[in-house]
């Protein structure tokens, strides 16, 4: 890994099939919750290599999810909760859903218009201003560099960086 990232997200966990739905309204009514999400990113996978930026979305250990899961009814406003990510104690990324560009609703109607969704898949929403490609000059992670991302209500995560030989 050359260009690891990351990316503080609100995790849509979707609860009954959703095919087509009719409105961003209705679509509430497939969401089961949300979870905190950190979708780490390899940006040397995905800007260097050509091709569709998925690939720089799957390597082991990647967007880790939780700790807990949080039911939709526990949740008064999906459109209101507070996120935050850290690199070695320096903040990076700090907003909230309200400023998320789609709506979680919105978010599971648009995708089950192209796709069916089934019970326990999750949507990741987008992540804020911050990531490490975005700071001049860019910011990557590095082996002993610990990452603290969190989500009022949803958790906080600790993940350390270790090196991996493949």
């Amino acid at each position: 890994m050359k260009k690891t990232d990351w990316e503080v997200e609100l995790g849509i966990v979707i609860g009954s099939q959703a095919t087509n739905v009719s409105s961003a309204a209705a679509a509430a009514a497939h969401i089961a919750g949300y979870v905190l999400c950190n979708d780490v990113s390899e940006r040397h996978f995905q800007a260097e290599r050509g091709g569709q930026w998925d690939k720089g979305k799957n390597c082991a250990t990647f967007c880790p999810l939780g700790p807990w899961f949080v039911t939709a009814d526990e949740i008064a406003d999906p459109q209101d909760i507070a996120l935050g990510l850290e690199v070695n104690a320096k903040p990076y990324q700090k907003s909230t859903t309200a400023q998320m560009i789609f709506s979680a609703t919105y978010l599971v109607w648009y995708v089950s218009r192209f796709m069916t969704l089934y019970p326990g898949d999750v949507i990741s929403s987008g992540t804020p201003a911050g990531v490490g490609a975005g700071q001049s000059p860019p910011v990557f992670l590095r082996p002993g560099d610990v990452m603290r991302a969190w989500a009022s209500g949803l958790g906080e995560q600790r993940s350390r960086l270790v090196s991996v030989s493949s």
